[in-house]
């Protein structure tokens, strides 16, 4: 009996240790999904979240990655850079157009089209991929063709090496097509329609992708959700242009009143922290330079005016040169990255402003003749404190001093005038005998 009891205690313990093995295979072999929500502007900072999300995925062994998108489109060049990620990726990337209400236009329709699988929501839409010039107007000329046939093709491409309809791919770009959810897949434009994620991963399950013949496994799949940190919401907000405008006109404000008033510090402080921040905007953004040099000119007026009599017109000069450059400042090859006009308007027209008025009170200031000590005491009017026979104290600047009279006694409460300070600060005073002597001194 003790030995049967024995092997019976074996057995149990062999049958524990292999459901334990069983439980701990299974669950590594459970499919797992990083889904990365981007609802968002394409651009440089967005661009790196979703590139640095799908290495995540290449490197933590995902089954899959799906960016769940909701964007107006972008810039060209961080939207070509995904695709690139996407294209070399070496785990199967999914574009899911999610959650209903959301879009894929402009670059956002070139990002779904390069996906291993391209999805959509009900209620939702894709395509109007026409590139335009930054403000939203078309872009001239020779130029507009060369931009439009370029993206048509690469349309085309992408869409065609997935499988998908290569024709509305490039009506997309030559005349802003655009599709809901359930058109898109009618007209083999998307993959997939499911109104969640789960639902959606569900219904690729053992789909093959084309062109890298991915076999996906993505039922029942834990899902791992990443955002944005708030440190790229907070580089995002940065670039947008009219926060840089209005940084780099902080900086070039705060700089320029430290200049006419050193030692103050907090100007040129302010100014120097904003002028840094606004730079790193420009960095990240496709600039124009002659837009850049427009608004280096503005500075260099600004500055000039303070050395040279010119009567307002080189601050004038530095205020329409900054509204032009600040409105030429990004690339209209771009994605239509723009400054308001009412923004750069009103920054230049303010530069301008603030520029002379700080100037015109600093010239004032150093042409008005110095007076300082004695000087300053010569001619002002004051009020005998005590009886003056002939020495007393009078009150002259709010302060009280040893005065002395050389001629009449003076009551108290009579005004006097300073009219010479002695050795030892002993002031020289004489009766103010009408009180409009008191006014027109005042």
């Amino acid at each position: 009996m003790p030995r049967l009891r024995g092997l019976f205690c074996t057995f149990l313990l062999l049958a524990a240790v292999l459901a334990l093995a069983g439980s701990a295979a299974a669950q590594e072999t459970a499919p797992r999904v990083l889904a990365v929500v981007l609802e968002n502007d394409i651009n440089p900072v967005t661009q790196d979240f979703v590139i640095d999300a799908i290495e995540r995925g290449e490197d933590e062994g995902y089954d899959a990655v799906v960016i769940e998108l909701d964007t107006p489109g972008g810039l060209d060049s961080s939207m070509r850079a995904i695709i690139k990620k996407e294209l070399e990726a070496k785990v199967p990337v999914v574009v899911y157009v999610y959650p209903p209400g959301s879009r894929a236009a402009s670059a956002g329709a070139f990002i779904t089209l390069a996906a291993d699988v391209a999805a959509m929501a009900p209620a939702t839409n894709i395509g109007s991929s026409t590139p335009v010039a930054v403000g939203g107007g078309e872009i001239p000329g020779d130029l507009r063709r060369k931009v439009i046939n370029d993206a048509a093709a690469y349309a085309r491409e992408l869409a065609e090496t997935h499988g998908r309809n290569g024709d509305w791919a490039e009506a997309a770009v030559r005349s802003a097509a655009n599709l809901g959810a359930q058109e898109a897949l009618d007209e083999n434009v998307v993959d997939v329609v499911a109104p969640d994620l789960p639902a959606l991963l569900d219904e690729i399950d053992g789909m093959r992708t084309e062109p890298k013949g991915f076999a996906l496994n993505t039922a029942g799949a834990t899902v791992d959700t990443v955002e944005m940190s708030l440190w790229k919401r907070i580089l995002d907000t940065l670039i947008d242009p009219n926060i840089i405008v209005l940084l780099m006109s902080i900086g070039v404000l705060g700089i320029t009143i430290e200049i006419l008033n050193p030692g103050l510090i907090l100007p040129g402080t302010v100014g120097a922290i904003s002028l840094i921040v606004g730079l790193f905007g420009l960095q990240v953004l496709p600039i124009s330079w002659a837009g850049l040099l427009l608004m280096v000119l503005a500075v260099a007026f600004f500055v000039t005016e303070a050395f040279v009599p010119s009567h307002g017109a080189l601050a004038l000069a530095g205020g329409v040169s900054f509204v032009i450059g600040a409105l030429m400042l990004f690339d209209p090859a771009g994605s239509g990255y723009q400054v308001s006009i009412w923004v750069a308007l009103a920054v230049g027209g303010t530069l301008a402003l603030v520029t002379a008025i700080v100037i015109t009170k600093a010239v004032r200031a150093r042409r008005a003749p110095t007076k300082t000590g004695r000087e300053d005491m010569l001619g002002e009017i004051g009020v005998a404190r005590s009886a003056l026979d002939p020495t007393g104290l009078v009150n002259v600047h709010g302060e009280i001093w040893k005065a002395h009279t050389a001629g009449e006694p003076i009551d108290a409460g009579e005004h006097v005038r300073v009219e010479e300070v002695g050795g030892d600060l002993v002031l020289e005073v004489t009766p103010v005998e009408e009180p409009a002597a008191l006014s027109a001194s005042s």
